[in-house]
């Protein structure tokens, strides 16, 4: 499906069968931030995910964001197989991306301004690809936990293609935004987790499109990759 062609999402028939349960275990910690990984998350908090490409850099952006972030996790998203592993969703037949959760306390950081982030982190026209990661896995992607994030974020989408198309990026945002009721976020293993705070000069594929979508709250963006990590490979 992957190699020698242009990668296609499988369908649910073609999708790998997966297993009732994890075959593997999650660190209990954030190793940055010190917060539960799976919870319990405080109440009020809410919950956004993404897909925007190799998941460790993009995880890493927004546990840098200066304030708000409460905890991060790495997992898959968004396909059929239930609680695939790692080598499977490379495979591209779990029809899975690979997608950061971001708890956050809405009192100090805002949907929107998340959402500022993740598009200016990655390139959102690039369809199944982001740089020279290529496979679905690799999709951009935003999914709902509410309806108002939903409405935020078809905003946002449209804003942010209004100021590419005016920066002479002429190409169409490719970012799906769907429910995530009923594509259940499958954390991953537990070496994926805060991956670029244990392997600093590790591997981080994110980089955006130049292209700034207007600041909701006013703070100063972080860089996805800082100058000077070099790619190692994932």
């Amino acid at each position: 499906m992957l190699f020698g062609r242009t990668p296609v999402l499988p369908t649910r028939e073609q999708a790998l069968q997966g297993r009732s349960e994890p075959a593997y275990t999650v660190p209990d910690r954030h190793t940055v931030l010190g917060t539960p990984l799976l919870g319990p998350y405080p109440e009020g908090y809410g919950i956004a995910d993404f897909g925007l490409g190799c998941f460790w850099g993009a995880e890493r952006t927004f546990w840098k964001l200066p304030v708000g972030v409460w905890t991060t996790l790495v997992g898959y998203q968004g396909g059929h197989t239930e609680n695939p592993m790692y080598e499977e969703v490379c495979s591209g037949l779990t029809g899975h991306t690979e997608a950061v959760r971001v708890v956050f306390d809405p009192a100090l950081i805002s949907y929107e301004r998340l959402l500022k982030t993740f598009w200016e982190s990655h390139d959102p026209t690039q369809g199944f690809r982001q740089g020279n990661d290529v496979g679905t896995q690799y999709r951009s992607a935003i999914h709902t936990h509410t309806r108002e994030q939903a409405a935020v974020a078809e905003a946002s989408r449209a804003a942010y293609q209004k100021a590419l198309t005016a920066s002479g990026h002429h190409r169409t945002i490719s970012t799906e935004i769907l429910p995530a009721a009923g594509r259940p976020f499958y954390p991953a293993e537990g070496y994926h987790q805060q991956y670029l705070d244990r392997n600093p000069g590790g591997y981080c594929g994110i980089g955006g499109t130049g292209v700034k979508l207007s600041d909701p709250s006013g703070t100063n963006q972080v860089a996805a990759c800082p100058t000077g990590i070099a790619p190692v490979g994932e």
